[in-house]
């Protein structure tokens, strides 16, 4: 068994879960040697705030993805992102996280779902997402809990997301601008195309998963 995924994919009540049909797998990366070891970002640091959008109908799928609001991510990437929180406090910011491992059945389907025009916002499942090996980090920044501006909303599809964007209000660019300086001082990759969209530095070494997340067993 994987260290921090549940064996056998059991569902609820213990009954199993039926394997996924024939060529439904999510792919194998034979560069992937280290070990799943997921924690629970909310137990792991207190300090960070939670606005899980899949697991609400306000996301641009427009209905319930997760079947709970819960943000787990491999180790590194949670003690990374604390390290963030910690600079953004210094500063009189906090972290407000949107999403972090994603099973790839829910990359499937909002690759199924995305008109084909709109897809370079979303993970082809051919090759997987970032957010299936538990890496990536989708987050922007609050001040005394309320949402500060960024250059456009979160999972905006439009060119006001991409980080090369400079016709948002000053204030704005200079929230993204603080978050990306950080990020990547703790060793995030920032996406191009989406200012809250952050990977991890060695996230090729991490396993594509497809767990459903209320199956997940987190430290």
């Amino acid at each position: 068994m994987a260290a921090g995924v549940v064996a056998g994919c059991a569902g609820r009540g213990g009954a199993p879960r039926p394997a996924s049909p024939a060529g439904l797998a999510p792919p194998v990366d034979p560069a992937a040697d280290l070990a799943p070891d997921l924690v629970d970002l909310a137990r792991f640091d207190p300090r960070f705030r939670l606005d899980i959008r899949y697991a609400t109908p306000a996301n641009f799928m427009g209905r319930v993805l997760y079947p709970l609001p819960r943000a787990v991510a491999q180790r590194p990437v949670a003690e990374a992102v604390s390290r963030v929180q910690t600079r953004a406090e210094a500063a009189g910011y906090g972290l407000l996280i949107f999403d972090a491992y994603r099973p790839w059945r829910i990359t499937r389907a909002m690759w199924d779902e995305t008109p084909p025009e709109s897809r370079e916002f979303v993970a082809n499942p051919a090759t997987g997402s970032r957010h299936n090996r538990g890496c990536s980090i989708d987050l922007s920044l609050h001040r005394g809990g309320v949402e500060v501006e960024m250059p456009s909303p979160y999972d905006d599809f439009t060119a006001a997301a991409y980080r090369s964007n400079t016709a948002a209000p000053p204030e704005a660019l200079a929230a993204s601008g603080m978050l990306e300086e950080w990020m990547v001082a703790e060793g995030f990759v920032p996406l191009p195309n989406e200012w809250w969209h952050y990977d991890w530095g060695e996230w090729r070494r991490y396993p594509i998963m497809d767990v459903p997340l209320e199956d997940v067993t987190a430290g």
